[in-house]
């Protein structure tokens, strides 16, 4: 019996290492949650690599780097979630000309290790691989399984019957779902009174 996420998320290391990155830097400890993003980052994790962006811009953990949190928010902003490209662009007003084309430069550097067209291929390998060596029912039984994500919505539980569906396995299903979740966040209302 799995009674936690850990088994599955294990098993997703763009979610793993953000998971590490937001835990480490909750509690204020930016250079770890720095060094966990990045490592999220090598597997296409579009959040973490927002969060480096962050994380440079502000100099949490690692010293202010507009130009490189530039090109980071660019990669992140690469598959057009909103958050990310309202974030792009607010960095981009606030560049100098000569910060601009620094950017560029430094973002062309970036792409080429930890752009969609490498970086999700690390992931995918992973995925396939897991697949692979993941126990219990291949008709969907492996005991009683939660397993929890952070998504832009918030956390997000799903049940272990769900564990061995297409969207978690698959990579286009993954990128698929990852998508999802990243373009149309729900959105919540509060009532006062």
């Amino acid at each position: 019996i799995i009674s936690n996420s850990y088994a599955f998320i294990s098993q997703h290391p763009d979610l793993l290492h953000r998971l590490r990155g937001l835990e480490a830097y909750k509690k204020g400890r930016y250079s770890e949650a720095f060094t966990n993003f990045r490592r999220a980052a090598k597997y296409a994790d579009k959040p973490s690599q927002g969060m480096m962006a962050e994380m440079l811009w502000k100099g949490e953990g690692v010293p202010v780097d507009k130009i490189r949190a530039y090109a980071w928010i660019d990669i992140a902003a690469e598959r057009g979630y909103p958050t990310m490209v309202l974030s792009r662009e607010k960095m981009w007003s606030l560049l100098s000309e000569e910060e601009r084309k620094q950017a560029a430069i430094v973002g062309l550097e970036l792409y080429k290790y930890y752009g969609d067209d490498v970086a999700k291929k690390r992931l995918e390998n992973v995925l396939r691989r897991e697949r692979n060596n993941i126990t219990g029912s291949r008709l969907g039984f492996v005991g009683y399984v939660t397993i929890t994500i952070d998504t832009p919505s918030g956390p997000q539980t799903v049940d272990g019957e769900f564990y061995y569906q297409d969207k978690f396995w698959k990579p286009a299903e993954y990128w698929k779902w990852q998508d999802t979740a990243w373009k149309n966040p729900a959105v919540g209302t509060v009532n006062i009174g």
